[in-house]
């Protein structure tokens, strides 16, 4: 009996896990581009400006990573997006951001790549204005 419920519980997790795994819409993501890139946007922002030595910086950082990930992951197959000046400057400020993590994940985020990307924060914003019009 035990031997049973054993693998019948194997076979739940094993199931749950997958069906997890295989979601294709994140749940920080709601499918609604603009809304999307937005929130990405402000989330970005406290995690570049947390100051250096809270308890919150790593995480905040760690929840940027897998937010970027997410976000290209649900929006760079889609055509309709793709093609937006939007997307492309967020796709060039995530990179920049991620390169950052990927690379330096205990240095804080340099001065001169924090003004680039507030640039491009803006110009992203800038262009979700003009495109939702």
């Amino acid at each position: 009996m035990k031997r049973l419920f054993s693998r019948l519980l194997s076979l739940v997790l094993v199931v749950a896990v997958f069906l997890v795994g295989c979601s294709s819409n994140p749940a920080s993501l709601t499918g609604n581009y603009r809304q999307d890139t937005l929130a990405l946007i402000d989330s970005l922002r406290t995690a570049i400006e947390l100051p250096e030595g809270t308890s919150d910086k790593s995480l905040a950082q760690s929840d940027a990573r897998t937010k970027i990930n997410d976000f290209i992951s649900r929006y760079r197959r889609d055509n309709t997006y793709s093609g937006l000046g939007s997307f492309s400057t967020m796709t060039t400020a995530l990179n920049g951001l991620a390169g950052h993590y990927a690379s330096y994940p205990n240095r804080p985020v340099p001065e001169k790549l924090k003004s680039r990307l507030e640039q491009q924060f803006k110009q992203v914003e800038s262009s979700l204005n003009r495109e939702s019009a």
